[in-house]
């Protein structure tokens, strides 16, 4: 299985961003796509999931009204828009999955991708 996300970069707060995770190897059937982000010096945490179906969502609290999580899965591609960009959301953003349902303890079942940056400037 192979997970490479993109789309992060350095944006000023209030801005946007849109991440891309492309997955191949694996058809994630019964399983809930994952955005997780590590920021230095805290754990790892589960910011948004998509359940297989796509008919369920989890979005941690600090994310809720401002991230979308979405994807294709035509083409293997889970995304997270992200609006409302704030310093605290600065951190390493990786994807993963694990078995549904979209919950808070989902944890990555999968090799983990390179992630990409997200740095939010106040």
């Amino acid at each position: 299985v192979y997970l490479v996300e993109s789309g992060g970069g350095l944006v000023q707060a209030g801005g946007s961003l849109r991440l891309s995770c492309v997955s191949s190897g694996h058809t994630f059937s019964n399983y809930a796509m994952t955005w997780f982000r590590e920021a230095p010096g805290k754990g790892r945490e589960v910011v948004a999931a998509i359940s297989w179906s796509g008919n369920s969502t989890y979005y941690a609290d600090s994310v809720k009204g401002r991230f979308t999580i979405s994807k294709d899965n035509a083409k293997s591609t889970l995304f997270l828009q992200m609006n409302d960009l704030k310093p605290e959301d600065t951190a390493m953003y990786r994807c993963n999955a694990d078995r549904d349902p979209p919950r808070s303890t989902l944890v990555g079942r999968f090799a983990w991708g390179p992630g990409t940056q997200v740095t939010v400037s106040s």
